[in-house]
């Protein structure tokens, strides 16, 4: 038995965090748990195949988190992505492209999409958009004849675009992890001078499959819309401008609500593509592009301030923590030989390359259930990136495969599912039905409204989740209806 716990140690993690233990404490203190067992089977004569001596390597690996320049990128696009929900550009730009589309059949569900593009090009923080565009676009949805399935099908999707879509603080994690792997399968192939991984070839690498899963959920809703008319009627332009108090004409909308996150994508992900600036350097030009917003909106004050550096340093802290406590995990992990474990299984299987390749996304979409992407970004990939790379696969394309992959683990998606199913008061399975007539580009959804019923806790494993529950609750546009048109 002792010869399998690699194994053990990694489902007791998965085990821990589905009981919505914090993530940080679950990885460091199950790892050190594990790590003692270890010990105390050595100290007493017993071989538990556990090598000590990667443990006295912490250090330099909490010296290198604290000092990557890389992450520094972390906390600048968190700031930004706070700075600019609290600006209100979101709401402006929603507005103008309802506005623009409701007049079509499957228009609202277009501008949903597209809104929900340019704020994951702006932002990179799911959990914003995701927030944001529930608590704007959903009561007009639902007002306007839209069916649930559609309007939260669309939400989720379209929400979590901030995972793919460049400037992405998941793309920025996994480039920092996806390097040091990159260069551990660089030295184990007997190479000494390892290149690295670019944060900014992943940005270029993600560019192109994040705007056709946008075009692919535009298809998508205007196919529905075409041939189930009921599912996403068209608005009445006059209606939907008295509705949302907007007095000025359709050209000035636009150009209040599409010039400024424009003018931001260029400045930021322009500059990142055309090699001009690092994506650190990006990160503070983007920061103080959404400050220069809120002030021009007239919607930043001190409490405001205030709030957004609180929220900034929780969620950045949260990310550090779970680096820690990752790093342990891994240590832990190899210690009691669990590469050479991996590597043997994947060299024995079928199919090389591809078919480890294969398994690998796989694992990590049933992983899926009951991790958020963080935890497997610091979790699964340090284990299966240098085996995987030094089979021969190239570095970005599988950064980019394991990033389309995480695309559809957004536990904000959870979190927005949890609170309009609660709200509707009907069984999980009626929502489960909704969400499944959505289609198969819509599948997030009904994954993670799976794994938040059998594992209710999950919800609690992304930053805010009690933030945003309570601000989609105590919305009075969405709790004053309900939801079946």
């Amino acid at each position: 038995m002792l010869e399998f716990m690699p194994l053990i140690l990694f489902a007791a993690i998965c085990i821990v965090l589905m009981f919505g233990f914090p993530v940080a404490l679950s990885l460091a203190g199950t790892a050190l748990l594990f790590a003692g067992i270890g010990l105390g089977l050595e100290a007493v004569g017993i071989d538990a195949n556990f090598d000590s001596g990667y443990l006295a390597a912490l250090p330099n690996r909490l010296y290198g988190i604290m000092t990557n320049q890389t992450l520094l990128a972390v906390p600048l696009f968190v700031l930004m992505g706070v700075l600019l929900e609290k600006s209100k550009v979101a709401e402006t730009l929603l507005d103008a492209m309802a506005l623009l589309f409701g007049s079509m059949r499957g228009g609202l569900g277009i501008s949903v999409t597209l809104v929900g593009m340019l704020m994951a090009a702006s932002t990179g923080i799911v959990g914003a958009t995701v927030v944001t565009m529930g608590l704007m676009s959903l009561p007009t949805m639902l007002k306007r004849g839209y069916s649930t399935s559609l309007a939260t099908g669309t939400i989720c999707a379209t929400g979590t675009l901030g995972q793919i879509i460049p400037p992405s603080i998941a793309l920025v994690l996994l480039g920092d992890v996806l390097s040091s792997a990159y260069q551990q399968a660089q030295l184990d192939m007997g190479i000494f001078s390892p290149k690295t991984v670019s944060v900014g070839d992943l940005f270029m690498g993600a560019l192109v499959p994040g705007l056709i899963l946008v075009v692919m959920y535009m298809i998508y809703v205007g196919l529905v819309a075409f041939f189930r008319p009921s599912m996403a009627p068209a608005a009445d332009r006059e209606e939907l401008m008295a509705e949302l108090g907007h007095t000025s004409g359709l050209g000035i909308l636009l150009l209040k609500g599409l010039v400024p996150p424009v003018v931001l994508i260029v400045a930021v992900l322009g500059s990142i593509l055309s090699g001009f600036a690092t994506p650190s350097e990006a990160s503070a030009v983007g920061a103080f592009g959404a400050l220069v917003l809120a002030l021009a909106y007239r919607q930043l004050d001190w409490a405001t301030l205030k709030e957004v550096l609180r929220s900034t340093t929780h969620v950045t802290t949260m990310v550090f923590l779970i680096l820690i406590g990752a790093a342990l995990f891994s240590l832990v992990f190899r210690a009691y030989g669990g590469e050479h474990m991996v590597t043997e299984l994947f060299e024995g299987m079928p199919g090389g390359v591809v078919g480890a390749t294969i398994i690998v996304m796989l694992v990590i979409f049933l992983l899926g259930f009951i991790l958020d992407f963080i935890e497997i970004t610091f979790v699964v990939v340090p284990i299966v990136g240098p085996i995987l790379l030094a089979m021969g696969l190239d570095p970005i394309w599988l950064g980019i495969m394991i990033a389309i992959n995480l695309h559809f683990v957004p536990n904000p998606a959870v979190r927005l599912r949890t609170v309009l199913s609660a709200r509707r008061g009907t069984a999980i399975g009626a929502y489960l039905g909704d969400l499944s007539r959505c289609g198969a580009i819509y599948l997030d959804a009904v994954r993670h409204a799976v794994a938040a019923n059998v594992f209710p806790a999950a919800g609690n494993m992304a930053p805010d989740p009690v933030l945003m529950c309570s601000e989609l609750k105590n919305n009075p546009a969405i709790n004053a209806r309900e939801w079946q048109p």
